[in-house]
């Protein structure tokens, strides 16, 4: 009897009492609480990305719906899945202004050909100049026959097979595509990114009324380019009193190859899928194209993927000649050799440098920082031999490593393949500003082999 009233007593002492029993109840409701809270955020995190997964596809759809692919005729798929595309951009004038409707008469003011390579994961952007000299058979319009054009009339003498021609002969490769740019199209495109900020680096003064072109930016102000804008700063060639255009269309396209590199840098960056949309319909509504949309897609996935540092923009050599009274510029295969090499890579190693720096114009320091003689005449003639013309040799206190020093980027890679030195940085000195770069050469420097 004594057992069992202990027992119970013992229950009756684990019970928990009635305000034990309300505190855990609400602790319950509050872990039942937040569970549907949490349901909830995971319901509406799925709706946003399901509608953002279909606005995404819906814009897709529209683009590739409303892509002017047919215009152009038949474009050309590359072969092997590991084979260059060649896309073949031209930048069209207005033509005829009274009647901007007629393509016929239009000129390309711009000619360029965008190379993505799959085998070196690098993307080419080439300038032809305006004034590049090719061969065709027509005739003036005063009857009078000419055998010499410049490649920017092509379009009008032939249409796009004459101008594909002559491009492919330029740069021995086979266009795949056509991509045909107007105006009213880039200042669309231009405006869907949100304008372009470009530091003015000369004064660009110039009309031309019958265009209702009118260019008015003065050296040294930083600017927001909007479309219309950005079509002046891209056509500037020359000032009305023809001072600032000393290097004619070779300038023009400097310029040009500045803006696109800012383009490049903003539709690289992670904030462009907001604008997406507004690109993609731009593209759709003013693009004349012979690329499928589908191929159009799965080349731009790629590119995005790239670095700004893989995309390389250069333009066709060639020397000035005068025929007809008239600047023509003279490119041959040779002359370009390293360029057509870099368009049809077949692997990463095998492709060369690809740059717009002229080794004739640079001057370049070179210092031995070693006990070694003669160090530094030895890399003067490793640069002699690649084309470098302006080398100047002396010493200095002695390191480990060797560096290049330069402010320009392009320049430094083009020596970091040449002489075979990784190190680099922007010049430390201010009695090394006359130079393009210095080269310092460290105990290291011997044991490349150079």
């Amino acid at each position: 009897m004594g057992n069992r009233r202990e027992d119970l007593e013992s229950v009756e002492r684990k019970r928990p009492s009635r305000e034990e029993q309300i505190k855990r109840r609400k602790i319950e409701a509050r872990k039942r609480k937040k569970k549907r809270q949490r349901r909830r955020i995971a319901i509406s995190i799925l709706t946003v990305l399901l509608v953002a997964i279909l606005g995404t596809a819906l814009y897709i759809y529209n683009f590739l719906s409303g892509l002017k692919t047919n215009t152009l005729g038949t474009g050309v798929a590359p072969i092997s899945s590991q084979d260059p595309i060649n896309i073949l951009v031209l930048g069209m004038d207005i033509g005829d202004v009274d009647n901007q409707g007629n393509k016929s008469g239009r000129r390309s003011d711009t000619i360029m050909v965008l190379n993505y390579n799959p085998n070196t994961k690098k993307v080419h952007v080439v300038s032809i100049p305006r004034d590049t000299l090719v061969e065709i058979d027509a005739y003036l319009d005063s009857g009078e026959y000419r055998r010499y054009w410049k490649i920017n009339t092509a379009y009008v003498l032939g249409g796009e097979e004459e101008i594909k021609t002559h491009v492919e002969d330029l740069l021995g490769i086979n266009l795949n595509y056509i991509v045909e740019v107007d105006y009213t199209a880039f200042r669309s495109i231009v405006d869907a990114l949100g304008g372009i900020e470009m530091k003015i680096e000369q004064d660009m003064f110039y009309d031309d009324d019958e265009q209702n072109l009118h260019i008015n930016f003065k050296a040294g102000e930083t600017v927001l380019l909007d479309g219309k804008k950005a079509e002046e700063f891209f056509r500037w060639r020359k000032n009305n009193d023809g001072s600032g255009g000393d290097e004619g269309d070779l300038g023009r396209i400097n310029n040009q190859h500045q803006f696109i590199s800012k383009v490049i840098n903003k539709a690289l960056s992670p904030s462009i899928v907001f604008k997406a949309p507004k690109i993609l319909e731009a593209i759709s509504q003013n693009v004349d194209t012979n690329i499928p949309a589908k191929n159009l897609i799965s080349l731009g996935m790629k590119i995005m993927r790239l670095k700004p540092a893989d995309i390389i923009m250069t333009t066709l050599q060639g020397e000035p000649e005068y025929i007809y009274g008239e600047s023509f510029l003279i490119a041959d295969k040779e002359t370009n050799r390293e360029l057509i090499n870099a368009l049809n890579a077949e692997s990463t190693s095998s492709a060369p440098i690809i740059t717009s720096v002229n080794r004739e114009e640079l001057k370049v320091l070179v210092l031995n920082g070693t006990k070694i003689d003669g160090l530094a005449s030895s890399a003067r003639d490793t640069l002699l031999s690649l084309g470098y013309t302006n080398i100047e040799v002396g010493n200095t206190d002695n390191i480990e490593k060797s560096v290049i020093e330069t402010d320009n980027k392009d320049l430094k890679d083009l020596l970091k393949n040449d002489i075979g030195i990784e190190k680099s940085g922007k010049i430390s000195k201010s009695e090394y500003k006359e130079y393009d770069a210095v080269i310092v050469l460290g105990k290291d420097y011997n044991l490349f082999g150079n």
